[in-house]
């Protein structure tokens, strides 16, 4: 009697064990299937809210409206990035990423005016198409690869202490080159978060597009920014 027990207790532990790799597998499939959602939905969004802040700094140029100036600036930006964070799972969450992103191009609007009207339309041309090149790099190079950057987080975060004791340093002082510093910084900084945050769509560490979205594209911003004012300076136009 016990000699017929063996094997079926056998059998239930091999079915148990080919239930549980079963299981694994369609607990990756699933994953790995919301990964690619959240990453198609995210460079969709991306795109639209490029489109739109281009749009919006293209109007501000054209109208010759004035610079916020940088209360309003850090209020609104601040404001609308809080208000995102609080309704990234709702409708609304895709309204304030559109006025986010809408007033980030109104602020840049009136900076393209001067520089273009200065006669550095090809240095601006420059930064755009240089910071292109840098994001689709990158992105191509963690989607191709598949590599982890979740250690990127703690310099990251150190990265973005460091930049804003910087910045505070140079709202006080007029140390020579500290603003080119802080320049290249940021190109550097906003180079480890778009890596970092194409890494954790891919291995579903995030998984609010809307929230991708946001962070790919303030960085995309500081970049394109940094470059422009690192070409600006090495170019003679400044």
């Amino acid at each position: 009697m016990q000699d017929r027990q063996f094997p079926h207790a056998k059998a239930t532990t091999a079915e148990k064990d080919q239930l549980s790799q079963v299981m694994g597998a369609n607990a990756q499939t699933a994953l790995a299937d919301n990964a690619a959602s959240v990453l198609k939905n995210t460079y969709m969004l991306l795109g639209l809210t490029l489109a739109f802040s281009a749009f919006i700094a293209y109007v501000a140029m054209a109208i010759n409206a004035p610079h916020p100036g940088l209360i309003i600036t850090l209020v609104g930006f601040y404001g609308l990035l809080f208000g995102i964070h609080k309704t990234q799972n709702s409708g609304m969450g895709l309204v304030l990423t559109f006025a986010l992103t809408g007033f980030m191009g109104y602020t840049i609007g009136p900076l393209l005016s001067m520089f273009i009207g200065a006669g550095a339309g090809h240095v601006v041309a420059n930064a755009l198409g240089l910071t292109a090149f840098v994001f689709f790099g990158l992105s191509a190079y963690a989607l191709i690869t598949r590599k982890d950057f979740s250690f990127l987080a703690g310099t990251i975060t150190a990265g973005c202490f460091v930049l804003i004791g910087a910045m505070i340093l140079g709202f006080f002082t007029n140390i020579a080159g500290l603003q080119l510093m802080i320049s290249a910084g940021f190109v550097l900084f906003s180079s480890m978060v778009i890596l970092y945050q194409t890494s954790e769509i891919i291995h579903g560490g995030e998984t609010n597009y809307i929230m991708a979205t946001v962070t790919l594209f303030v960085s995309i911003y500081n970049l394109f920014l940094s470059l422009l004012q690192l070409l600006m300076a090495f170019s003679g136009d400044d």
